[in-house]
């Protein structure tokens, strides 16, 4: 049994945080997790600088409202979706995912959650578990599935490798040239062949 495990910003979704960076005119948001392997210590410092500009929850929804996925992504997904089982496996939040899911055509998600005040700031996040994307592929495998994976950024790299086959999807020409056993495509139809080639 098959299961596909797909990143979603930068893979299906543009980048949100860069979308806020732009939106909200505060160049250092556009930090991501291609330029930083340290997740908590990257969203510690996002929420610090959320604070600091005194934004919160709503400013975000109503740049993420704005979002469209990328060009292909939800042809893309449908066509993959009706091949096998996909999960998309971010380490975004419930609160940011949501409507993006809707666009997508309600694609399985599984993500962290934030804490919010009642004033909508944002106070801290929630990670489902620790190393989420890894943890689920081993966990997903554990439970009787061969797992396929794609990702474009340093917290997509435990599951790609820990998966049965594992490909770079627009990813960085540092990630890239830091794991040449990877392969890395650019277009979905590249992908989508990929996959499609690994399914049993």
């Amino acid at each position: 049994m098959d299961i596909v495990c797909l990143d979603l910003e930068g893979v299906l979704v543009p980048e949100i945080w860069i979308a806020f960076s732009e939106a909200s005119g505060i160049p250092e948001l556009k930090k991501t997790t291609r330029d930083e392997p340290d997740y908590d210590k990257l969203m510690r410092w996002r929420l610090g600088i959320l604070k600091e500009h005194g934004l919160g929850l709503r400013e975000i929804q109503d740049t993420i409202a704005k979002i469209d996925p990328m060009p292909g992504a939800k042809e893309f997904l449908d066509e993959l979706r009706s091949l096998t089982q996909v999960i998309i496996i971010s380490d975004t939040f419930t609160q940011f995912a949501s409507p993006l899911m809707k666009k997508l055509g309600w694609p399985t998600i599984f993500c962290n959650s934030l804490e919010v005040a009642e004033n909508g700031e944002i106070t801290g996040f929630k990670m489902r578990i620790e190393n989420s994307k890894y943890t689920t592929v081993r966990a997903l495998q554990s439970i009787g599935y061969d797992t396929i994976a794609s990702g474009d950024s340093y917290n997509d790299l435990g599951m790609i490798k820990a998966s049965k086959a594992g490909f770079l999807f627009r990813s960085t020409e540092k990630i890239k040239s830091d794991n040449p056993d990877l392969p890395a495509f650019e277009t979905y139809e590249e992908l989508l062949e990929a996959i499609k080639a690994q399914l049993s």
